[in-house]
């Protein structure tokens, strides 16, 4: 299976509203826990999932844009995005 549709099956097999675990996603689209796992890590590569441990949650449109923003502006921004939590940059970073 190509790599692009091995992304949309598992990018679909996630809930829109709401997250899924990594093992609940594998049963749900029944495709291999490490194809599932590379996948997921183009996906937020992509800026269209959050993993947080196990759980996976897709971006809203704000999010991604955001997060797109974040990624291809300089890096002078006074904030950083952690795990979906704007936060102030300290003095030192």
């Amino acid at each position: 299976m190509r790599e692009e549709d091995l992304d949309w099956a598992v990018y679909r097999g996630i809930p829109e509203t709401g997250s899924i675990t990594v093992e609940d996603l594998v049963a749900v689209t029944g495709i291999e826990p490490g194809a599932v796992t590379a996948s997921l890590e183009r996906l937020e590569r992509y800026l269209l999932i959050r993993q947080a441990g196990e759980t996976v949650r897709l971006l809203s449109i704000q999010e991604s844009l955001i997060e797109c923003q974040c990624r291809h502006t300089n890096d002078d921004l006074p904030f950083v995005i952690e795990n979906g939590v704007i936060r102030a940059k300290g003095r030192g970073e």
